[in-house]
């Protein structure tokens, strides 16, 4: 009787764990914010939108920064995706800029937020593996609506 007792218990402690997530420090909602990304003085604007589950987790990132084309038209560089040709133009480049965004949005969720991005003097990081682009504006934006989300 011990035995199925001791596995009983420790079959609902396994459960326990498994089946909760821990608890977030946000707001569930969706929270938005703007900042001028000051890469090249264009003026352009780099923006998120960070998805807060009913645990108070991010459960998604959307991240974007405006762009004017050489032809005047305004758009942003993920609806741009293969046509910003960033590798193209810097074959040191670790992948296209939405490329590297998305694996910056997936970090953000896995860790939370963004405390373990840790930014060099030029605006890079080495914390996100593949992301080898100025992300100092992207942060800002995330931290921004963060801070609304508190």
């Amino acid at each position: 009787m011990k035995k199925v007792f001791t596995v009983l218990l420790a079959l609902v402690f396994l459960v326990s764990l498994t089946g909760c997530e821990k608890a977030g420090k946000y707001k569930e909602g969706t929270w938005s914010a703007e900042v001028v990304d000051p890469y090249n003085n264009e003026g352009n604007i780099a923006s998120a939108k960070v998805v807060i589950n009913k645990k108070g987790n991010i459960e998604s990132v959307y991240l974007d920064t405006t762009y004017k084309t050489s032809d005047g038209t305004e758009t942003t560089k993920k609806a741009l995706k293969d046509d910003y040709n960033m590798v193209k133009y810097n074959p040191s480049a670790s992948g296209e800029w939405y490329v590297q965004v998305e694996k910056l949005e997936k970090a953000i969720v896995e860790h939370n937020g963004t405390d373990f991005i840790t930014l060099k003097d030029d605006s890079t990081t080495d914390t996100v593996s593949g992301v080898t682009i100025k992300i100092d504006a992207l942060v800002n934006a995330v931290n921004t609506a963060l801070e609304e989300a508190k």
